[in-house]
């Protein structure tokens, strides 16, 4: 229990792991070609990242209705390596490279390498974690991801929320205090 509200507690406080004044906010829009990831996800919680993924091992837990997407690079190194990036991500996984005539997402989003945006069921960000944040060997990627999907950070949302019969919002709610 103390080591689950510890976590959660560290995630509230990171210096700089995520930026306080676009908590709950929307995203700025942002497109892929003609595509708006972000708008395609409403209903479900989201997590933008630009490298691979939790989804199995958060699936396996219960946690389903995850939108994942990987935004690649838009400089031409990143652009030649797409292909590899596409192969080392899961088929569910949406993966996009960004155009070169378009407004470069990364900075739309004030992201950099490694960076991991969660937004809730609305849209709303309720994490921005970067480096050292957001090496998956550390559990602050998963842990904000749950964070997202199980509590309303950021207020009532009007879709559909998490029920609170299933197996992983009981062990979730044992585990964490408030």
């Amino acid at each position: 229990m103390w080591a689950g509200l510890g976590l959660a507690l560290v995630l509230c406080l990171l210096p700089g792991g995520w930026a306080e004044s676009q908590r709950c906010q929307e995203p700025p829009e942002w497109r892929i070609g003609e595509e708006s990831p972000m708008l395609n996800s409403r209903g479900s919680v989201a997590v933008v990242a630009l490298l691979q993924d939790l989804r199995v091992k958060l699936e396996n837990e219960g946690l389903v209705n995850i939108s994942y997407v990987v935004v690649n690079h838009q400089s031409p190194h990143s652009q030649k390596k797409f292909h590899l990036l596409q192969e080392s991500v899961s088929d569910h996984i949406a993966v996009y490279q960004q155009e070169d005539h378009q407004a470069d997402v990364w900075t739309t989003l004030n992201g950099n390498k490694d960076d991991f945006l969660i937004y809730d069921r609305c849209g709303r960000l309720v994490y921005h974690l970067g480096l050292p944040y957001s090496f998956l060997s550390f559990q602050y990627v998963e842990e904000a991801i749950k964070i997202a999907y199980c509590e309303n950070k950021c207020g009532n949302c009007s879709y559909t929320v998490f029920s609170s019969s299933s197996a992983y919002a009981n062990n979730h709610s044992r585990n964490h205090v408030g």
